[in-house]
């Protein structure tokens, strides 16, 4: 199978090297400058249980190459558009595309793109970031996980195909009865997740053993699971007890990448993640105070980051 990665960061670049390390024909879309510092270090995975490196295969948007059996499509929704632009020329009519972002705006986006019948569901779990030398770094015992499906339900040859591939290079590849719910489910974990720790600007253990904290995670949790609930997609309880475990530990150093995006300075998918799931919460008629107050905390910080990068700071 001849898959393309579009980006090389903590998500898709550590799929990409596991399926790469695996055999398998993998090549890595990247910016210019991402591509040059994997030219001259080499695609790394360190951290937990061990470290190892590969010599990616590498293009650009200008010679992407192409037709593609698989597009893993790894970007921020901030660098959707553009990647869908630099990846089209090298999807064919035979191209399965598997985004790995959080939420539900990228597949109208895709679907409007390229068709539904070529964008499958994707729901990806990972605990490894970018560290400042560019290399990925395992935050936990290695995890790898990647669960797919089409759009409609059906479990096709296709689907079966990419799963097979996936397991070989040792990634848990689930295919869910229905993707679009498991996508929901995932939606509700990130955004309880992001939204704790991001409006108290504090690891979930800092937040839950201050006076108060205890009851923060389980309320967000409420609001954003009553907004999976009423589009059709209800969180079952065995999910929501494990979001809680995360959201609800004491002493706890866990914070999602959206935390450390927004103490960074950096760009965050607030519109993506959080203003997309609070304009379908008020469609819907369901009530989010908690998650609108996080959406406004995130939109105030994403001004300033955008104000600064307009001054040239």
């Amino acid at each position: 199978m001849k898959i393309l990665v579009v980006g090389a960061g903590a998500t898709g670049g550590y799929f990409g090297a596991l399926l790469a390390r695996a055999g398998e024909d993998v090549t890595f879309l990247v910016r210019p400058a991402r591509a040059a510092a994997l030219r001259e270090r080499g695609l790394r995975v360190v951290g937990r249980d061990g470290e190892w490196a590969l010599e990616p295969r590498l293009v650009t948007a200008d010679a992407p190459g192409g037709p593609y059996d698989l597009v893993l499509l790894s970007v921020k929704s901030t660098g959707l558009d553009r990647a869908a632009a630099d990846m089209a020329p090298a999807v064919g009519p035979d191209t399965a595309i598997v985004p790995l972002l959080n939420g539900l705006a990228h597949l109208d986006a895709l679907n409007a793109l390229f068709g539904p019948s070529a964008v499958l569901g994707g729901v990806a779990k990972v605990v490894t970031t970018l560290d400042a030398t560019g290399d990925i770094r395992r935050l936990a015992p290695p995890l790898a996980h990647l669960a797919l499906g089409e759009q409609d339900g059906t479990v096709s040859a296709r689907v079966e195909r990419i799963r097979s591939v996936l397991e070989g290079a040792g990634i848990d590849a689930p295919v869910p009865e229905d993707v679009l719910t498991a996508m929901w489910h995932k939606w509700v974990f990130i955004t309880t997740f992001g939204a704790v720790t991001s409006l108290m600007r504090g690891t979930v253990g800092e937040v839950y053993d201050a006076p108060g904290g205890p009851a923060l995670g389980p309320a967000v949790l409420d609001e954003a699971a009553a907004v999976a609930a009423a589009a059709g997609h209800p969180v079952p309880e065995e999910e929501r007890a494990a979001t809680l475990a995360v959201v609800s530990a004491s002493g706890s150093p866990m914070v999602p990448s959206l935390y450390r995006d927004l103490t960074a300075g950096h760009p965050t998918e607030v519109e993506h993640l959080f203003g997309d799931l609070t304009a379908r919460a008020r469609a819907l008629g369901v009530a989010t105070p908690l998650l609108d107050l996080a959406t406004l905390h995130l939109r105030v910080h994403q001004r300033r980051v955008t104000a600064r990068a307009a001054a040239g700071v």
